[in-house]
């Protein structure tokens, strides 16, 4: 009896992983007397101006981390949660995302689904009913996220069987 409520609990955190509020802070963000440590990821040349973000730079940065391991509630390049990967990429440009998915949705403004450009954030509802699951698009049907599913961070196409019918919405940042 106690293997299946540690099955429970196990399968519980799992499906709550990309809505983790845990309290992450991804780099380059530091934590009070935290030591800065070399990045995995290139930054830009140059930050966003005048609030105005290069959406190519951006995917350029969040294509380079293909291949991330998952890990539930991380923000750095040693694991990321959905979450967690859109708030480091976005911060690697001076942008600072709040930490859950469901406060990311009610940042920038809403996209149509026909205006989605490279750097826009795609949101779905995989685990929970509203918004659990956060993208990055990197153009034309094709977002970078990091997915439970598969333990690392890769691109697939919205047109998916799969995300297609829990696509919620999208938005633009800056």
């Amino acid at each position: 009896m106690q293997w299946l409520r540690a099955a429970v609990i196990v399968m519980a955190a799992v499906a709550s992983a990309c809505a983790s509020s845990n309290g992450a802070v991804p780099r380059p963000f530091p934590r009070p007397g935290e030591r800065a440590e070399p990045r995995s990821a290139p930054l830009p040349e140059r930050p966003a101006a005048a609030g105005i973000l290069d959406g190519y730079a951006l995917v350029g940065t969040a294509l380079s981390l293909r291949g991330t391991p998952y890990r539930n509630g991380g923000s750095d390049p040693n694991g990321f949660d959905c979450s967690g990967f859109t708030q480091y990429v976005f911060a690697q440009f001076g942008v600072a995302l709040p930490r859950e998915v469901r406060e990311q949705y009610r940042q920038g403004k809403s996209i149509d689904t026909r205006d989605l450009a490279p750097g826009d954030l795609v949101f779905f509802s995989t685990t929970d009913p509203g918004v659990s699951h956060v993208a990055i698009v990197v153009g034309g049907d094709q977002f970078v996220h990091a997915p439970s599913s598969s333990g690392v961070v890769r691109v697939e196409r919205l047109s998916s069987s799969y995300w297609s019918p829990r696509y919620v919405g999208a938005r633009r940042i800056g």
